[in-house]
């Protein structure tokens, strides 16, 4: 298929989307000219078509390309006038490698065959749901029952209401266990079909695909864009991972419009609010609060006690423990359920150990009290370390999160990426996030400068000790 049938079906998938006005004031006079290095060159009969069209009407063309050749390309609108001057000045050029230039007629027909490609069907869908999170063992609170609720309602109704769903909250709140229990349900009370993943999953998956040969991989393309839109429900935890990837992040905004318009549900979680992912393409974070946000905060005291009293039903300390002892956990660990459970793992090690009759609270602040000083009071949190190291250094925390890279900002910056590194079980991917969307490898060089600077300083060794009182 040659450019002018490429160009007609492009102009097939505009119509539909504008009033006939639009269409042929904007678009009937248009010509493809050519696409070169993931350039699509348009000729437009008037100056004012320039301006108009990238202004108003570029993300349509950009979609209708999609659509059609399954690839983002960039757009240069120019006058016939334009093209002819750069025609005669042009020296003929060198025969481009297939990498750096688009052979129209033979990558449509491809596109085109790709439809009847043989994509056999998995004997078992994987949903990658994990069985043990569901409705009944997710504790309720004050702090995440509008969650749950809405949860509920989306399971019992996919694709008809709150859609997307969006929950937000810090690291370690339940999100994550929720966007099971609400995929569980649906796969037990429906056909519909499923499927969980993560941002860095999806974000790996598609760069894997790019990355290759575009000729040896229409298959897999295929396949990808069937696996995320051939279904009924996406489940996609920590949205904030996709800060920097930009051709993810578009590759995400059509996989959400796709579902989105056949209204399939789709399940967001984040560490942050949609208003606040500022570091996302403006589309996707308006697309995220078209649904229901619904935020999840730290466990109050009593539903602290409840998650406790649930997790102990499955241990052999159970009978053992005093109710004081819970109450002691859950008053010294505020922010974090995974902190409780660890706190309950802990206990149980130093018992199996002692062999008591009884877990006491003396008992109790004996096997926990370094564990309760230190991991839960002061190390749980980079925003906490990020205020301890700026008020030591009487600076700010934006300065930690900011581009200035003078010495009396920079060093700090370095000591808190390393202390969230040592002291938070958060992944480099996420300490880099909090320090202003800095790439892993940034926070790595930080680490490796602030440990061999301990080695020989020892007033850089009393600073730290001094911001870990502080924290």
């Amino acid at each position: 298929m040659a450019e002018n049938d490429l160009w007609q079906s492009v102009l097939d998938e505009i119509v539909t989307e504008v009033n006939s006005a639009s269409y042929n004031a904007w678009f009937s006079d248009l010509k493809l000219v050519k696409i070169q290095n993931n350039t699509v060159i348009i000729q437009v009969p008037l100056e004012m078509h320039k301006k108009i069209l990238a202004n108003h009407y570029i993300e349509l063309i950009d979609d209708a390309f999609y659509k059609i050749m399954n690839q983002n390309y960039e757009f240069e609108f120019l006058l016939k006038e334009e093209i002819d001057d750069s025609l005669r000045k042009k020296v003929p050029p060198k025969e481009e490698p297939m990498e750096n230039v688009h052979n129209v007629d033979n990558f449509f027909q491809e596109i085109s065959t790709s439809k009847e490609m043989v994509i056999e069907e998995p004997e078992e869908w994987d949903s990658n749901l994990i069985p043990s999170y569901n409705f009944d063992n997710y504790i309720v609170g004050d702090s995440n029952r509008l969650a749950k609720t809405a949860g509920m309602i989306v399971a019992e109704q996919p694709g008809k209401v709150h859609n997307p769903l969006f929950i937000y909250g810090k690291s370690g709140l339940g999100k994550t266990h929720l966007m099971h229990a609400i995929g569980n349900y649906i796969v037990e009370h429906s056909k519909k079909k499923v499927l969980y993943t993560t941002s860095e999953m999806f974000k790996d998956e598609y760069v894997s695909i790019t990355n290759n040969d575009l000729g040896n991989n229409l298959q897999n393309a295929a396949n990808f864009k069937r696996k995320y839109r051939d279904i009924d429900v996406l489940i996609i935890d920590d949205i904030q991972y996709l800060v920097g990837a930009e051709k993810t992040q578009q590759e995400f905004f059509h996989t959400f419009n796709a579902l989105h318009q056949a209204n399939k549900q789709i399940i967001i979680s984040s560490d942050r609010s949609p208003d606040d992912l500022k570091l996302l393409e403006e589309r996707l974070r308006s697309r995220f609060s078209w649904g229901l946000p619904v935020d999840i905060y730290p466990p109050e005291f009593e539903l602290r006690c409840k998650i406790l009293r649930s997790k102990l039903k499955n241990m052999t300390i159970s009978t053992k423990i005093d109710e004081n002892v819970i109450e002691y956990i859950a008053n010294n660990c505020q922010n974090d359920i995974r902190v409780l459970e660890g706190s309950l793992n802990r206990l149980m090690a130093y018992t199996a150990m002692i062999v008591p009759e009884k877990i006491d609270l003396n008992f109790a602040i004996e096997a926990l009290g370094d564990y309760v000083n230190h991991n839960i009071y002061k190390v749980n949190s980079i925003e906490g370390i990020q205020n301890a190291v700026a008020s030591y250094y009487h600076i700010t925390v934006d300065d930690l999160k900011g581009k200035r890279r003078s010495a009396n900002i920079a060093y700090p910056r370095q000591i808190a990426m390393y202390l969230s590194r040592v002291l938070t079980e958060e992944n480099l991917n996420r300490i880099g996030l909090e320090f202003g969307a800095r790439d892993h490898s940034t926070v790595i060089h930080a680490c490796d400068k602030i440990v061999q600077d301990l080695k020989t300083n020892k007033k850089l060794e009393g600073e730290i000790k001094e911001i870990q009182n502080m924290m």
